[in-house]
């Protein structure tokens, strides 16, 4: 009697209704939704190309090519860079493992959940369209080429 106890009591319990198309879905914290690599507060890449949550993973979805960051152009703050960030939601199981792997924080989970889609070649998502939009504040200044002092484009 003691396993039907809940059950029942959630039969008595008022229903819940969601408008989700007019209304934005409300989730709870710990959602596991779709990946976002973050960025520090200066508006680098916080990815340094460790490499260790494509080691994590379970269904191998994550490709990562590294590249070095030169001092004319500073893409993370480490010395070096993801120039290839893929992943692959037709493998990925969203367990996490790669977000608990990260020593930076750079790949969180987020609230992003419309990923289905008929065609499976657009559920392989690049770095591109994982990024976190640049913070707002001052940018830092990009040293070009040519030694000049780049400013920042305002947005």
């Amino acid at each position: 009697m003691q396993g039907t106890c809940p059950n029942h009591w959630k039969m008595l319990s008022p229903t819940v209704t969601e408008f989700y198309p007019d209304e934005p879905p409300r989730f709870e914290e710990r959602f596991r939704g779709a990946h976002v690599l973050q960025r520090d507060e200066n508006g680098l890449e916080k990815c340094v190309a460790c490499f260790l949550c494509s080691a994590a993973c379970p269904s191998n979805c994550i490709y990562i090519e590294a590249a070095e960051n030169t001092d004319t152009m500073r893409i993370s703050g480490g010395e070096r860079y993801a120039r290839v960030y893929n992943i692959d939601y037709n493998r990925c199981i969203f367990c996490g493992y790669c977000v608990e792997a990260c020593p930076t924080d750079a790949i969180t989970h987020g609230h992003g959940f419309e990923l289905a889609s008929y065609n499976t070649s657009t559920l392989v998502k690049r770095k591109e369209d994982m990024l976190a939009p640049i913070p707002p504040g001052p940018k830092p200044s990009m040293v070009t080429a040519c030694g000049e002092v780049a400013k920042p484009q305002p947005v």
